[in-house]
């Protein structure tokens, strides 16, 4: 096997044990299970990052909602597809939330609107189609983030802020028409916008003040809940979105089961957990034109001002179709991300793309920030377009940013079991040639059908593989 590395790489094969105080009390450890030292002495089984997950899901908790409906119908909505059901949906939810919560049902239909604000309490349970209007004017200022950076902009065309108890469920489509409206045609001409926003970060000037939406070219998301806790989104289809999908922001204890996603044209993710803390993504689809799963937490000076990681998120039973990465992290993760689990997902060639990457972590050197405890098992499938493992420290593709040069940490990565077929490359880490990957541990891999059989490692320190084979040959040293 091929290896090609920088002279100032030092990759260290052997296992480091770290030990750890406790400054004050008792501390009693569960039952491990043991193993057998060379000399025959049973000792207790080293503690795996894996066991924290059945800790996660246990505090995570979806909402429930009482037994009340609240049909939209009654508000004066109609299913046309052509009347302008904004208020009537605005009523409903008024009403839903007075009456101490319950359902409010989109029945068959097709129902267009503008933005819907979602209180506590509140369901949207959709069984017809959602159609949201190509009319920027329908969505108002709101306090969002934009590609990490808090600002004043469009408001996303589902969204709550501060709210408890929110959902959105059914057999519904959430359809957000944007190849029929305005918003990509947006990407050619937010530049002077975005670096405005960018610098306005660096220069503290205060999130509020920060205005953008109508005259300005920065495309609102599709559902982002934004410092709200006790989320579901379940069962739902949707489609054409036309930024991210589905992104909860500074929320906690949040449920995204069963629910499909199609989207095409660019910075059309998924799902974007962004400074959120205990997750649980499971069995959805994610036929995307940008990253499937990707966790986010802020970027550059203003993430790191707003200072809150994500944490404690479990990615499971999912399935990948779309291009760009599948388990991703970044490119914002100024808070920091940590503890993130993700575990039998599996990827496909879609109707329209091919995968980039498997998994895929990515930053640069303005972030800051640490990325420390990337979990990753039984992720198979492929191809990849263009590599399987990849984690880059030198990401630039929306550009170079303002501001101090911060260089982030990225720590504490293991991959087990991630069997790709179809590959320019199985294994590919770039770090900071300031600030070292550290502790990446790939185990029981295989990679087949890659072009080229070089595993590249640079400024990276302690990495190990074990039971790892490309086209068939064992990664040695």
């Amino acid at each position: 096997m091929t290896w090609q590395h920088s002279r100032r790489d030092l990759l260290r094969t052997g296992g480091i044990v770290a030990g750890g105080a406790v400054a004050a009390g008792l501390l009693v450890e569960p039952a491990r299970a043991l193993t057998t030292t060379p000399s025959g002495l049973a000792v207790p089984q080293a503690a795996s990052p894996w066991d924290q997950v059945p800790v996660i899901l246990g505090r995570i908790k979806p909402p429930t909602f009482p037994d009340r409906n609240f049909d939209v119908t009654a508000y004066g909505a109609k299913g046309d597809g052509k009347t302008d059901n904004t208020t009537a949906f605005a009523k409903a939810i008024s009403a839903c939330n007075a009456a101490g919560g319950g359902h409010v049902v989109v029945p068959d239909g097709t129902f267009l609107t503008g933005a819907v604000t979602l209180l506590s309490n509140v369901d949207l349970h959709v069984t017809g189609t959602v159609r949201f209007s190509t009319d920027p004017k329908k969505y108002p200022l709101v306090f969002t983030r934009w590609q990490g950076i808090e600002c004043m902009n469009f408001s996303p065309f589902i969204y709550a802020r501060k709210q408890t108890n929110v959902a959105i469920t059914g057999t519904g489509t959430l359809d957000g028409q944007a190849s029929s409206g305005p918003w990509f045609g947006y990407d050619d001409k937010r530049q002077p916008d975005w670096e405005k926003l960018q610098k306005q970060a660096v220069d503290g000037v205060d999130p509020t003040k920060r205005v953008y939406g109508m005259g300005h070219f920065l495309k609102p998301n599709f559902v982002q809940f934004y410092e709200c806790t006790n989320i579901l989104i379940e069962g739902v289809h949707l489609k054409n979105s036309a930024m991210w999908n589905l992104h909860p922001v500074l929320s906690k204890n949040v449920t995204i089961r069963n629910v499909t996603v199609f989207s095409r044209g660019a910075m059309v993710d998924g799902c974007d957990p962004e400074s959120c803390e205990d997750v649980h993504v499971i069995g959805n689809s994610f036929d995307t034109g940008d990253d499937g799963v990707v966790i986010k937490s802020g970027r550059d000076t203003d993430g790191r001002r707003v200072g809150v990681p994500s944490q404690n998120i479990v990615i499971e039973n999912n399935k990948f179709l779309g291009r760009w990465g599948a388990i991703t992290v970044g490119s914002e993760m100024s808070g920091g991300v940590k503890n993130v689990f993700a575990q039998n997902n599996t990827i496909a060639k879609g109707s329209s793309y091919t995968s980039f990457y498997a998994v895929y972590i990515k930053c640069n050197n303005r972030r800051g920030g640490v990325v420390d405890g990337i979990h990753v098992r039984n992720l198979t499938g492929g191809p990849e377009s263009k590599g399987g493992f990849f984690i880059d420290m030198n990401y630039s593709l929306t550009g170079p940013g303002f501001g101090a040069i911060v260089h982030p940490k990225v720590q504490n990565i293991d991959i087990d079991g991630l069997v790709i077929k179809g590959a320019p490359f199985a294994i590919k880490l770039s770090g900071d040639s300031a600030s070292h990957i550290k502790n990446v541990s790939v185990s029981n891999s295989t990679f087949t059908s890659v072009d080229s059989s070089t595993i590249s490692v640079r400024n990276a320190d302690n990495v190990t593989f074990t039971n790892v084979k490309v086209n068939g040959k064992t990664v040695t040293r």
